[in-house]
């Protein structure tokens, strides 16, 4: 699963640097740009970073370019097990731009030290930049469920098959979801019958 996204964030940037060296408006920026591209190629994050930043306070159609490095660098330090910069970066890469794969992987992470409450918003803001996407609320109910939230979880898995009426995660999790309140319901207690009238 990160292999896909790591080819496409990868793919993203190439075709957001190709597009501004194309649109070269000012041809001090652009040469800055190229030389953080190439730093980002090697990836030599830091003075990749720098050199997008420098590009974009010259022109800003390098902005996003910047975001797409916080991104790049804040997964290779998740490799890295540095979960702090990472996040320190994604935080970063959404200032610059909202974007919900930004978003996405700074809950993971979050999710990774514990800290649900902060995945569960981040989640949150990532299914409004997307709401058609129906990871985002099963990563939602999966949290909830892993707190035996159980009203919440079902809430995020009947907004995901509204998405997808027949996403097995989300089918299955209701099913669970199911099963564990019909264990939980309080019988009805059975009316006692009224003694007979005397005569």
């Amino acid at each position: 699963m990160k292999t896909p996204f790591v080819l496409s964030l990868v793919t993203a940037f190439g075709l957001s640097i190709a597009q501004s060296a194309q649109q070269e408006g000012n041809p001090e920026a652009a040469k800055i740009a190229r030389e953080a591209s190439q730093a980002a190629k090697e990836q030599n994050w830091d003075k990749a970073i720098d050199g997008f930043r420098r590009a974009a306070e010259k022109d800003r159609k390098f902005t996003p370019s910047l975001a797409l490095a916080y991104q790049q660098r804040a997964f290779a330090y998740a490799n890295e097990q540095r979960f702090q910069d990472a996040m320190n970066d994604l935080a970063e890469s959404i200032k610059i731009k909202p974007d919900p794969r930004a978003y996405e992987q700074r809950a993971a992470l979050e999710m990774r030290i514990n800290d649900n409450d902060k995945a569960l918003a981040d989640y949150a803001e990532a299914s409004k930049l997307n709401p058609g996407e129906i990871k985002y609320h099963n990563y939602r109910a999966y949290i909830y469920e892993t707190r035996a939230d159980i009203q919440n979880s079902m809430m995020e898995t009947d907004a995901a098959l509204k998405i997808n009426g027949k996403n097995k995660e989300a089918l299955d999790r209701k099913a669970r979801l199911q099963k564990i309140i019909s264990q939980n319901a309080v019988p009805s207690e059975t009316p006692i019958a009224a003694p007979p009238k005397k005569k």
